[in-house]
């Protein structure tokens, strides 16, 4: 028997931050170095498109 693939870790989750989980919020503000509230405020302004973000936080 093979198994089943399933949607979880698909491309389309990946391209999204969600700003309401803890290890998203700290792995995107670990990566450009900034605190876990600068992410949550990137998120708000930008929407939760993962590029958007990065580009807002490296702004700044």
């Amino acid at each position: 028997m093979t198994k089943e693939q399933t949607n979880r870790g698909c491309a389309q989750d990946r391209c999204q931050v969600a700003a309401g989980q803890d290890h998203e919020v700290r792995y995107e503000g670990e990566k450009v170095d900034v605190s876990k509230d600068e992410v949550c405020e990137a998120v708000k302004s930008e929407g939760n498109s993962r590029k958007k973000v990065e580009r807002k936080l490296s702004e700044d």
